[in-house]
């Protein structure tokens, strides 16, 4: 999923230090646990990609709708599905495992 930054966001601010910050830190952090977002992060040009696990571009949208930042701090580029060929994380855990 690609995001860009909304209208409540302020580009001279760190990420700390934006509005509602906590709140977002607390969901984006729950979904992490829960095995949704695999990995996350900013991208130039103020925009953050995530990687997810999810069934349908549907589960996507209704997850991160419920994102404290949802349209304010971060709107929905776009969303879309990916097939993993090559992996090397699953490699290495499976080596880690023994």
């Amino acid at each position: 999923m690609l995001s860009q930054s909304g209208p409540e966001w302020r580009p001279r601010k760190p990420l700390e230090e934006q509005t509602g910050w906590d709140e977002h830190a607390v969901f984006m952090d729950g979904l992490v646990e829960e095995g949704f977002i695999l990995l996350g992060g900013p991208i130039p040009g103020r925009r953050v990609v995530h990687v997810v696990h999810a069934g349908s571009e549907e589960d996507v949208r209704a997850t991160f709708a419920r994102d404290p930042w949802s349209g304010t701090h971060l709107v929905v580029e776009s969303i879309d599905p990916w097939t993993i060929r090559l992996d090397a994380l699953g490699v290495l855990e499976a080596r880690q495992r023994g």
